[in-house]
Protein backbone atom coordinates (compact mmCIF):
# COMPACT_ATOMS: atom_id res chain seq x y z
CA UNK A 1 0.00 0.00 0.00
CA UNK A 2 0.90 3.66 0.10
CA UNK A 3 1.69 5.12 3.12
CA UNK A 4 0.72 8.61 4.82
CA UNK A 5 4.19 9.04 5.84
CA UNK A 6 5.48 9.00 2.65
CA UNK A 7 3.43 12.04 1.19
CA UNK A 8 4.43 15.58 1.56
CA UNK A 9 1.52 17.01 3.15
CA UNK A 10 2.36 20.52 4.13
CA UNK A 11 -0.27 23.21 3.58
CA UNK A 12 -2.84 20.73 1.34
CA UNK A 13 -6.12 19.71 2.02
CA UNK A 14 -6.72 16.15 3.01
CA UNK A 15 -9.98 14.03 3.04
CA UNK A 16 -9.91 11.45 5.48
CA UNK A 17 -12.07 8.40 5.64
CA UNK A 18 -12.61 7.18 9.29
CA UNK A 19 -14.10 4.77 11.29
CA UNK A 20 -16.52 6.83 13.78
CA UNK A 21 -19.09 3.76 13.73
CA UNK A 22 -19.30 4.03 17.62
CA UNK A 23 -22.29 3.24 20.00
CA UNK A 24 -24.59 6.04 20.83
CA UNK A 25 -26.82 6.79 23.91
CA UNK A 26 -28.92 9.49 23.96
CA UNK A 27 -27.35 11.34 21.70
CA UNK A 28 -24.03 10.72 23.31
CA UNK A 29 -20.56 8.22 22.76
CA UNK A 30 -20.72 5.87 24.62
CA UNK A 31 -17.18 4.13 23.49
CA UNK A 32 -14.21 6.41 21.82
CA UNK A 33 -12.10 3.54 20.52
CA UNK A 34 -12.92 4.07 17.32
CA UNK A 35 -12.07 7.70 17.51
CA UNK A 36 -8.86 7.30 19.86
CA UNK A 37 -7.59 4.93 17.00
CA UNK A 38 -7.76 8.04 14.50
CA UNK A 39 -5.79 10.07 16.64
CA UNK A 40 -1.72 8.98 15.14
CA UNK A 41 -3.13 10.11 11.74
CA UNK A 42 -4.56 13.33 12.83
CA UNK A 43 -1.52 13.94 14.78
CA UNK A 44 0.82 13.27 12.14
CA UNK A 45 -0.96 15.47 9.50
CA UNK A 46 -1.76 18.48 12.42
CA UNK A 47 2.63 18.19 12.95
CA UNK A 48 3.43 17.97 9.40
CA UNK A 49 1.63 20.99 8.25
CA UNK A 50 -2.07 19.83 6.92
CA UNK A 51 -4.48 23.20 5.22
CA UNK A 52 -7.04 21.88 6.37
CA UNK A 53 -8.62 18.51 7.24
CA UNK A 54 -11.76 16.99 5.80
CA UNK A 55 -13.07 13.58 7.92
CA UNK A 56 -16.18 11.47 6.32
CA UNK A 57 -17.45 8.59 7.88
CA UNK A 58 -20.82 6.80 8.50
CA UNK A 59 -22.58 5.77 11.52
CA UNK A 60 -24.83 2.82 11.44
CA UNK A 61 -27.53 1.60 9.15
CA UNK A 62 -30.09 4.68 8.38
CA UNK A 63 -30.28 2.20 4.71
CA UNK A 64 -29.81 6.10 2.47
CA UNK A 65 -32.19 8.31 4.54
CA UNK A 66 -30.91 11.04 6.74
CA UNK A 67 -32.07 9.79 10.13
CA UNK A 68 -31.41 12.17 12.72
CA UNK A 69 -30.35 9.29 15.16
CA UNK A 70 -27.73 8.86 12.78
CA UNK A 71 -26.24 11.89 12.71
CA UNK A 72 -22.33 12.30 13.43
CA UNK A 73 -22.65 15.77 15.03
CA UNK A 74 -22.36 14.07 18.81
CA UNK A 75 -18.78 12.21 16.96
CA UNK A 76 -18.07 15.79 15.95
CA UNK A 77 -18.13 17.41 19.57
CA UNK A 78 -16.77 14.08 21.43
CA UNK A 79 -13.50 14.50 19.10
CA UNK A 80 -13.08 17.90 19.80
CA UNK A 81 -13.28 16.83 23.37
CA UNK A 82 -10.35 14.07 22.92
CA UNK A 83 -8.10 15.84 20.78
CA UNK A 84 -8.35 18.94 23.17
CA UNK A 85 -7.78 16.54 26.05
CA UNK A 86 -4.60 15.14 24.22
CA UNK A 87 -3.16 18.80 23.12
CA UNK A 88 -3.81 18.63 19.54
CA UNK A 89 -5.34 21.66 18.68
CA UNK A 90 -7.64 21.96 16.02
CA UNK A 91 -10.70 23.35 15.79
CA UNK A 92 -13.54 20.89 14.69
CA UNK A 93 -16.40 21.87 12.63
CA UNK A 94 -19.46 19.79 12.30
CA UNK A 95 -20.63 20.21 8.33
CA UNK A 96 -24.47 18.51 7.73
CA UNK A 97 -23.60 17.62 4.41
CA UNK A 98 -21.40 15.91 2.72
CA UNK A 99 -20.94 17.86 -0.89
CA UNK A 100 -22.37 20.93 -2.30
CA UNK A 101 -21.76 24.97 -1.69
CA UNK A 102 -22.28 24.90 1.62
CA UNK A 103 -19.12 22.36 2.60
CA UNK A 104 -17.29 24.06 -0.17
CA UNK A 105 -18.09 27.45 1.08
CA UNK A 106 -16.76 26.56 5.08
CA UNK A 107 -13.57 24.98 3.65
CA UNK A 108 -13.11 28.21 1.68
CA UNK A 109 -13.50 30.15 4.32
CA UNK A 110 -11.13 28.63 7.08
CA UNK A 111 -8.40 28.69 4.15
CA UNK A 112 -9.42 32.65 3.14
CA UNK A 113 -8.77 32.99 7.36
CA UNK A 114 -5.72 30.85 7.48
CA UNK A 115 -7.35 29.01 10.07
CA UNK A 116 -6.62 25.06 9.99
CA UNK A 117 -9.83 23.35 10.75
CA UNK A 118 -11.40 19.25 11.19
CA UNK A 119 -14.52 19.27 9.30
CA UNK A 120 -16.29 16.08 9.97
CA UNK A 121 -18.70 15.90 7.09
CA UNK A 122 -22.43 14.08 7.75
CA UNK A 123 -22.80 10.35 7.58
CA UNK A 124 -21.89 8.66 4.59
CA UNK A 125 -25.19 6.21 4.89
CA UNK A 126 -27.27 8.92 4.51
CA UNK A 127 -26.78 8.55 0.52
CA UNK A 128 -28.12 5.21 -1.05
CA UNK A 129 -24.70 5.96 -3.30
CA UNK A 130 -22.43 5.51 -0.76
CA UNK A 131 -22.90 1.66 -0.26
CA UNK A 132 -23.28 1.71 -4.48
CA UNK A 133 -19.49 2.63 -4.85
CA UNK A 134 -21.14 5.13 -6.96
CA UNK A 135 -18.67 7.06 -8.45
CA UNK A 136 -20.91 10.63 -9.24
CA UNK A 137 -21.18 10.68 -5.47
CA UNK A 138 -17.63 10.11 -5.04
CA UNK A 139 -17.17 13.15 -7.44
CA UNK A 140 -19.55 15.57 -6.17
CA UNK A 141 -17.56 14.72 -2.22
CA UNK A 142 -14.09 15.54 -4.06
CA UNK A 143 -15.85 18.50 -6.20
CA UNK A 144 -16.76 20.19 -2.97
CA UNK A 145 -13.87 19.71 -1.15
CA UNK A 146 -11.27 19.97 -3.25
CA UNK A 147 -8.54 17.86 -1.33
CA UNK A 148 -4.80 17.39 -3.13
CA UNK A 149 -4.55 13.86 -0.86
CA UNK A 150 -7.13 11.39 0.42
CA UNK A 151 -5.97 9.14 3.49
CA UNK A 152 -7.73 5.87 4.26
CA UNK A 153 -7.74 5.24 7.95
CA UNK A 154 -11.24 3.33 8.31
CA UNK A 155 -9.49 -0.14 8.72
CA UNK A 156 -13.17 -1.84 9.61
CA UNK A 157 -14.72 -0.91 5.94
CA UNK A 158 -12.24 -1.63 3.50
CA UNK A 159 -13.73 -5.41 2.60
CA UNK A 160 -16.57 -3.55 1.30
CA UNK A 161 -15.94 -1.46 -2.03
CA UNK A 162 -18.34 1.21 -1.44
CA UNK A 163 -18.06 5.18 -2.77
CA UNK A 164 -15.58 5.93 -0.02
CA UNK A 165 -13.48 2.99 0.08
CA UNK A 166 -13.11 2.82 -3.71
CA UNK A 167 -14.24 4.50 -5.92
CA UNK A 168 -12.73 7.72 -4.65
CA UNK A 169 -9.74 6.88 -4.87
CA UNK A 170 -9.86 6.89 -8.52
CA UNK A 171 -10.56 10.80 -8.05
CA UNK A 172 -7.60 12.05 -6.20
CA UNK A 173 -3.57 10.37 -5.09
CA UNK A 174 -4.85 7.70 -1.77
CA UNK A 175 -2.91 6.27 0.83
CA UNK A 176 -3.16 4.11 4.06
CA UNK A 177 -3.36 5.88 7.18
CA UNK A 178 -1.19 5.05 10.70
CA UNK A 179 -3.92 2.89 12.02
CA UNK A 180 -5.05 0.72 8.46
CA UNK A 181 -1.13 -0.09 8.52
CA UNK A 182 -0.65 -0.81 11.55
CA UNK A 183 -3.51 -3.26 11.21
CA UNK A 184 -2.22 -4.70 7.91
CA UNK A 185 1.20 -4.96 9.73
CA UNK A 186 0.29 -6.85 12.51
CA UNK A 187 -2.21 -9.08 10.34
CA UNK A 188 0.55 -9.58 8.22
CA UNK A 189 2.65 -10.57 10.26
CA UNK A 190 0.86 -13.41 12.21
CA UNK A 191 -0.39 -14.82 8.74
CA UNK A 192 2.79 -14.23 7.18
CA UNK A 193 5.32 -15.07 9.45
CA UNK A 194 4.34 -15.37 12.79
CA UNK A 195 7.08 -16.49 15.69
CA UNK A 196 6.12 -20.13 16.68
CA UNK A 197 4.58 -21.69 18.78
CA UNK A 198 1.06 -20.06 17.42
CA UNK A 199 -1.90 -20.41 19.12
CA UNK A 200 -5.38 -19.16 17.54
CA UNK A 201 -8.58 -18.38 19.91
CA UNK A 202 -11.86 -19.56 18.01
CA UNK A 203 -15.00 -18.19 20.12
CA UNK A 204 -18.33 -16.45 18.66
CA UNK A 205 -21.69 -18.38 18.06
CA UNK A 206 -21.63 -19.09 13.81
CA UNK A 207 -19.53 -22.29 12.71
CA UNK A 208 -19.77 -21.02 9.36
CA UNK A 209 -17.97 -17.96 9.76
CA UNK A 210 -15.39 -19.63 11.72
CA UNK A 211 -14.43 -22.54 9.94
CA UNK A 212 -12.98 -21.06 7.34
CA UNK A 213 -10.63 -19.00 10.14
CA UNK A 214 -9.92 -22.89 11.54
CA UNK A 215 -9.37 -24.28 7.91
CA UNK A 216 -6.51 -21.37 6.96
CA UNK A 217 -4.67 -21.43 10.21
CA UNK A 218 -4.68 -25.45 10.29
CA UNK A 219 -1.04 -25.57 8.51
CA UNK A 220 0.39 -22.46 10.41
CA UNK A 221 -0.84 -22.96 14.25
CA UNK A 222 0.23 -24.95 16.97
CA UNK A 223 -2.50 -24.95 18.93
CA UNK A 224 -6.34 -24.52 17.97
CA UNK A 225 -8.52 -23.76 20.89
CA UNK A 226 -12.47 -23.51 20.05
CA UNK A 227 -14.65 -22.00 22.71
CA UNK A 228 -18.10 -19.85 22.53
CA UNK A 229 -20.92 -20.93 21.71
CA UNK A 230 -20.19 -23.03 18.61
CA UNK A 231 -18.33 -25.34 21.61
CA UNK A 232 -21.13 -25.00 23.66
CA UNK A 233 -23.37 -26.60 20.67
CA UNK A 234 -20.70 -29.30 20.02
CA UNK A 235 -18.30 -28.47 17.34
CA UNK A 236 -16.32 -31.04 16.20
CA UNK A 237 -12.79 -30.75 14.11
CA UNK A 238 -13.97 -31.48 10.32
CA UNK A 239 -11.00 -33.67 9.93
CA UNK A 240 -9.17 -36.56 11.73
CA UNK A 241 -6.11 -35.47 11.25
CA UNK A 242 -6.58 -31.98 12.91
CA UNK A 243 -7.75 -32.86 16.10
CA UNK A 244 -4.56 -33.46 17.89
CA UNK A 245 -3.84 -29.59 17.20
CA UNK A 246 -7.29 -28.05 17.93
CA UNK A 247 -9.11 -28.61 21.39
CA UNK A 248 -12.62 -27.94 22.15
CA UNK A 249 -13.61 -26.91 25.51
CA UNK A 250 -15.11 -29.53 26.95
CA UNK A 251 -17.00 -28.21 30.31
CA UNK A 252 -19.14 -24.71 30.70
CA UNK A 253 -20.85 -22.58 32.88
CA UNK A 254 -24.63 -22.73 32.21
CA UNK A 255 -27.94 -20.73 33.58
CA UNK A 256 -30.51 -22.25 35.44
CA UNK A 257 -31.99 -24.25 32.69
CA UNK A 258 -28.45 -25.62 31.67
CA UNK A 259 -27.75 -23.16 28.23
CA UNK A 260 -23.94 -23.44 28.04
CA UNK A 261 -23.01 -19.38 27.87
CA UNK A 262 -19.58 -19.70 28.79
CA UNK A 263 -16.19 -22.10 28.83
CA UNK A 264 -15.57 -23.77 32.43
CA UNK A 265 -13.02 -23.36 35.06
CA UNK A 266 -11.08 -26.69 33.21
CA UNK A 267 -11.07 -25.22 29.85
CA UNK A 268 -9.98 -22.19 30.92
CA UNK A 269 -6.87 -23.62 32.38
CA UNK A 270 -6.23 -25.59 29.51
CA UNK A 271 -6.73 -22.77 27.11
CA UNK A 272 -4.40 -20.49 29.65
CA UNK A 273 -1.76 -23.11 29.83
CA UNK A 274 -1.81 -22.84 26.08
CA UNK A 275 -1.60 -19.13 26.02
CA UNK A 276 1.84 -19.65 28.15
CA UNK A 277 3.71 -21.78 25.77
CA UNK A 278 3.17 -19.12 22.79
CA UNK A 279 4.76 -16.69 21.33
CA UNK A 280 1.76 -15.59 19.11
CA UNK A 281 -1.95 -15.56 19.68
CA UNK A 282 -4.97 -14.86 17.28
CA UNK A 283 -8.08 -14.63 19.23
CA UNK A 284 -11.48 -14.29 16.92
CA UNK A 285 -14.94 -14.17 19.18
CA UNK A 286 -15.20 -14.17 22.55
CA UNK A 287 -15.72 -17.57 24.62
CA UNK A 288 -18.43 -16.56 26.55
CA UNK A 289 -21.62 -14.35 26.87
CA UNK A 290 -19.70 -11.24 27.84
CA UNK A 291 -22.37 -8.85 27.53
CA UNK A 292 -24.01 -10.82 30.46
CA UNK A 293 -22.28 -10.93 33.41
CA UNK A 294 -20.85 -13.71 34.99
CA UNK A 295 -20.60 -15.43 31.49
CA UNK A 296 -18.03 -12.97 30.87
CA UNK A 297 -15.53 -14.79 32.95
CA UNK A 298 -13.88 -16.94 30.87
CA UNK A 299 -13.01 -14.67 28.20
CA UNK A 300 -11.84 -11.99 30.86
CA UNK A 301 -9.32 -14.74 32.59
CA UNK A 302 -8.08 -15.82 29.18
CA UNK A 303 -7.56 -11.70 28.55
CA UNK A 304 -5.79 -10.94 31.36
CA UNK A 305 -3.25 -13.96 30.68
CA UNK A 306 -2.56 -12.93 27.44
CA UNK A 307 -2.10 -8.98 28.04
CA UNK A 308 0.35 -9.80 31.34
CA UNK A 309 2.53 -12.01 29.33
CA UNK A 310 5.35 -10.37 28.15
CA UNK A 311 7.04 -11.18 24.41
CA UNK A 312 4.28 -12.29 23.00
CA UNK A 313 2.71 -10.96 19.26
CA UNK A 314 -1.19 -10.52 20.55
CA UNK A 315 -3.43 -10.13 17.90
CA UNK A 316 -7.78 -9.49 19.23
CA UNK A 317 -9.89 -8.91 16.36
CA UNK A 318 -13.55 -9.49 16.03
CA UNK A 319 -16.24 -6.90 16.71
CA UNK A 320 -17.56 -8.50 19.95
CA UNK A 321 -14.19 -9.72 21.47
CA UNK A 322 -12.14 -6.62 20.65
CA UNK A 323 -14.87 -4.29 22.05
CA UNK A 324 -14.85 -6.48 25.21
CA UNK A 325 -10.67 -6.34 25.50
CA UNK A 326 -10.77 -2.87 25.19
CA UNK A 327 -12.99 -2.30 27.53
CA UNK A 328 -11.06 -4.35 29.95
CA UNK A 329 -8.16 -2.64 29.22
CA UNK A 330 -9.61 0.87 30.43
CA UNK A 331 -10.10 -0.90 33.75
CA UNK A 332 -6.84 -2.71 33.81
CA UNK A 333 -4.91 -0.64 31.91
CA UNK A 334 -1.52 -2.35 32.41
CA UNK A 335 -2.69 -5.52 29.85
CA UNK A 336 -0.56 -5.09 26.89
CA UNK A 337 -1.96 -6.13 23.06
CA UNK A 338 -0.02 -5.98 20.37
CA UNK A 339 -3.18 -5.35 18.31
CA UNK A 340 -6.96 -4.90 19.30
CA UNK A 341 -8.27 -4.63 15.03
CA UNK A 342 -10.90 -2.26 14.90
CA UNK A 343 -12.26 -4.10 12.27
CA UNK A 344 -14.62 -7.01 12.94
CA UNK A 345 -15.80 -8.38 9.36
CA UNK A 346 -12.49 -6.92 7.81
CA UNK A 347 -10.07 -8.56 10.21
CA UNK A 348 -11.62 -11.88 9.66
CA UNK A 349 -12.08 -11.44 5.59
CA UNK A 350 -8.10 -10.42 5.91
CA UNK A 351 -6.78 -13.78 8.19
CA UNK A 352 -9.12 -16.20 5.75
CA UNK A 353 -6.62 -14.96 3.20
CA UNK A 354 -9.66 -12.74 1.31
CA UNK A 355 -8.51 -9.44 -0.99
CA UNK A 356 -10.11 -6.40 0.83
CA UNK A 357 -11.24 -3.93 -1.78
CA UNK A 358 -10.41 -0.54 -0.09
CA UNK A 359 -6.63 -1.81 0.44
CA UNK A 360 -6.32 -3.33 -3.13
CA UNK A 361 -7.17 0.60 -4.32
CA UNK A 362 -4.25 1.59 -2.51
CA UNK A 363 -1.93 -0.45 -3.82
Amino acid sequence: MKLLKDFDVNGKTVLVRVDYNVPLENGKVVSDLRIRASLPTLDFLKTHGAKQIILISHLGRPKGEAKPEFSLKPVAEKLAEILNSENIHYDVEFVPELFGENVKAKIDSANASNTPKIFLLENLRFDPREEKNDAEFAKQIIESVNPELFVQDGFAVVHRAHASTDAITKLVPSCAGFLLEKEVTNLEKVTENPDHPVLVIIGGAKVEDKQPLIDKFLPVADKIFVGGKIAGDGYNPTSSDSTHKITVADDFQTDDQGVRFDIGPHSVDTLASFVYGAKTIIWNGSLGLVEQPPFDKGSRQIAETIGKEQGITSVICGGDTAGFVENLKEKEPELEFSLISTGGGASLEFLCGNKLPGIEALK
